[in-house]
C-alpha cells in the first residue's frame, strides 16, 4: 500500500513537472511574440502606390536618388493580382524601421472603375502586409491614379481604430480627371466630396502639382490636381498644395523632380542633411 502511494505521489509529481515545461514554453513563446510584436511595431513603412499602365517598379528611380542622397532604406515590391492573391520580391532588411514598400496592381488601367477596384486590392495588400510585418502606422506616397486609389481606400477602407496613416503625398493626382473646370465635376470627384467625413481627421496631406505649360503637367490639368482641396480641406488636420515647375516637371518625371525627392525626405522621411553611415542598401 506504502509502495502504491508512493507512485502515485511520482506520478503526480512528474504530471506537474511536465504541466510547468508546458507552460514555461507557452510564456516563453508568448514573450518572444510580444517583443516580435512590439520591434515590428517601430516599423514606419512609406508605402507607395504607381498610377495607370506603371508597375511595382515604377518607383526604383525615386527610390535610388532618395537613398543616395540621405539614408538609405530596403526595398519590397507587391503586385496584388486580378484573383487577389500577393506576389512578393525584394525584402525588408532587419533594423530597417522606414523601408519603402511600393504596391501595384496586375490590372493598372485606367478608369474610374478600375480605380475603384484598386483601392479595394490595395486594402487586400495592406492587410496582408499589417499582418507579415506586424506594423501599424505608416506614411503615403501616389503618383497620378496612385492618389486616387489611397484617397478612395482612406475613405472606404481604412480603419482608424487599429491603424494610423501620417502623411499623404499625392503627385499629380487628377481629382477631377480631365476636366479643366471645378463647376464640371466627374462623377469619380463628386464620390470623393460625399465620402470625405470617412477620411482620418489626423492625416497631412501633400498635394503636389506639376506645371510643363501654365495649364498642366503634359497630362494632367493643374485645375484637376487642386481639385482635391474641395476633398480634404477641413477634413484632415493639415492640407498643403504646391506647384513646382521647371526641370522635371512634365507628369511622368515627377517622382524624380528634386523639389518633391526634398519634399519627402523632409516631410515624410524627416531626415536631416547629412547621410548616416552603415547600412547599404536598398535590398532588392
Amino acid at each position: 500500500m506504502k509502495l502504491c502511494r508512493n507512485a502515485a505521489g511520482l506520478a503526480l509529481l512528474f504530471l506537474l513537472l511536465v504541466l510547468s515545461l508546458i507552460q514555461g514554453q507557452k510564456w516563453v513563446k508568448t514573450s518572444v511574440d510580444k517583443q516580435i510584436t512590439i520591434y515590428n511595431s517601430r516599423l514606419d513603412p512609406t508605402i507607395m502606390v504607381p498610377g495607370s499602365s506603371a508597375t511595382n517598379t515604377r518607383f526604383d528611380a525615386m527610390i535610388g536618388i532618395l537613398n543616395q542622397q540621405g539614408d538609405a532604406h530596403s526595398l519590397l515590391r507587391v503586385q496584388v493580382n486580378e484573383d487577389n492573391s500577393i506576389t512578393y520580391s525584394g525584402r525588408l532588411a532587419a533594423n530597417d524601421n522606414q523601408p519603402y514598400i511600393v504596391i501595384a496592381f496586375q490590372n493598372n488601367s485606367d478608369g474610374y472603375s478600375n480605380i475603384k477596384r484598386q483601392a479595394k486590392w490595395l486594402d487586400i495588400a495592406l492587410k496582408a502586409l499589417e499582418k507579415r510585418y506586424q506594423f501599424n502606422h505608416f506614411n503615403a506616397l501616389g503618383h497620378s491614379n496612385g492618389g486616387l486609389d489611397w484617397t478612395i481606400y482612406l475613405e472606404k477602407y481604412f480603419n482608424q481604430k487599429k491603424s494610423n496613416i501620417g502623411t499623404l503625398l499625392t503627385i499629380g493626382s487628377p481629382y477631377n480627371f480631365a476636366e479643366t473646370s471645378t463647376s464640371n465635376r466627374t462623377q469619380m470627384l463628386a464620390d470623393l466630396i460625399k465620402n470625405r467625413q470617412q477620411l482620418p481627421s489626423n492625416l497631412t496631406v501633400y498635394s503636389v502639382a506639376g506645371t510643363e505649360t501654365y495649364n498642366d503637367d503634359g497630362i494632367v490639368p493643374i485645375e484637376s490636381v487642386i481639385a482635391g482641396k474641395y476633398v480634404f480641406q477641413k477634413i484632415v488636420r493639415s492640407y498643403t498644395q504646391i506647384i513646382v515647375s521647371g526641370d522635371d516637371s512634365d507628369h511622368s518625371d515627377l517622382p524624380t523632380n528634386s523639389q518633391i525627392i526634398s519634399l519627402i525626405r523632409r516631410n515624410i522621411l524627416r531626415q536631416q542633411t547629412t547621410r548616416k553611415a552603415g547600412y547599404q542598401g536598398p535590398h532588392n
